[in-house]
């Protein structure tokens, strides 16, 4: 009987500790596992790999991993309020599981008949709704909206690369209405998108690469000739080159073409984007337009048209252009027909556009 009673006391004994093993197992993989929220605003050195987070406790550094949850939350950038549910991990860091924000911009209604897209990179100065992109052509402010698509790209941080669609708002600001990261390279397709005709024949379906220089002084119709730090390059411009964000080619302006190599041993433009400046939209009173003819002079850039005529030079402005016609490019001493109206800014505003 006693050893009978000894062998069930071990028993038991054994049985208690084995649960006081597996419960002391559960609890600390619950522990490791255990989730807490953080909220702050992120800080200067954030990159797509680790989060620097500014918090009333100081300042955490927060991985980000494939699996984060980053569906409520792709911008990270100074200044930033998010809250980060966040786990230890087992390399001792805090990884971040799901990033939020509450954050929401005001509204203004956005022209999205024209847009543009631009490739470079966030700028250290980017705080709150603003981006400071840094571009070949120097550097934009471009609005970030609550329906900006950013779906395309991982998360956005200082000094990586991306492409955005942008067009103008009401504001006067560039408005980013999509954002995706960059590829080394770029696709004619992506390259412009803007409402103007011409149209291109045909989408140009190749690998492009895109240069960027200033129009040198032979350039024609059918040839465009870039200075760029690498030399002089002649670029074709034929029917299926999208010319709708760039058309001015004038001595000295800036631009990028998106080139590729043709069966005729040239360089081919895909699509060709010059540089706008940010200044804020006018009213146009198109009551009353006035037509007027003459030829594109040298000073035109893709802001204003300077048109030489019998009387003398008038400034066009080019944001409120609604189409073109039997002229894909402007070079200086191209003969046009302009229907121009005036606008709040006192300026002339270019309507429609045919070539001679």
């Amino acid at each position: 009987m006693k050893r009978h009673r000894i062998a069930k006391t071990g028993m038991a004994i054994c049985l208690v500790l084995g649960m006081m093993i597996f419960l002391g197992n559960r609890l600390e993989a619950r522990a490791e596992e255990k989730i807490i929220t953080v909220t702050g605003t992120i800080a200067s050195g954030t990159t797509a790999e680790i989060m620097q987070l500014s918090t009333k406790e100081g300042r955490m550094e927060i991985k980000l991993d494939d699996g984060t949850d980053t569906s409520a939350c792709k911008i990270l950038l100074p200044g930033n309020e998010v809250s980060v549910s966040v786990k230890h991990g087992s390399d001792e860091y805090l990884h971040a599981v799901k990033i939020t924000s509450e954050t929401q911009t005001p509204g203004v209604s956005i022209d999205s008949s024209t847009t543009a897209v631009v490739t470079g990179t966030i700028g250290e100065k980017t705080k709150d709704d603003i981006l400071y992109f840094n571009t070949p052509q120097g550097e934009m402010q471009i609005k970030l909206d609550a329906t900006t698509n950013i779906s395309e790209c991982s998360v956005l941080v200082v000094d990586k690369s991306y492409s955005i669609t942008c067009a103008r708002g009401s504001d006067a600001y560039m408005h980013a209405i999509s954002i995706s990261d960059a590829a080394a390279v770029t696709t004619a397709s992506g390259a412009s998108t803007s409402g103007l005709t011409p149209a291109p024949a045909s989408a140009v379906n190749v690998t492009t690469v895109a240069v960027t220089g200033t129009v040198g002084e032979s350039t024609k119709e059918d040839l465009l000739y870039l200075s760029t730090k690498e030399g002089m390059m002649q670029i074709v411009i034929d029917s299926n080159t999208d010319s709708r964000s760039g058309m001015v080619l004038t001595p000295g302006n800036k631009l990028t073409a998106y080139v590729y190599r043709g069966s005729d041993a040239y360089m081919h433009a895909a699509s060709i984007v010059g540089v706008k400046d940010g200044s804020a939209a006018a009213s146009i009173d198109t009551s009353s337009p006035a037509s007027v003819e003459g030829t594109v002079g040298s000073k035109s850039n893709e802001n204003v048209l300077y048109l030489k005529t019998p009387q003398g030079e008038m400034e066009l402005k080019l944001d409120a252009v609604m189409s073109v016609s039997n002229c894909k490019v402007f070079v200086s001493g191209k003969k046009l027909t302009v229907t121009c109206a005036r606008g709040s800014d006192a300026y002339m505003h270019a309507i429609n556009i045919t070539g001679a």
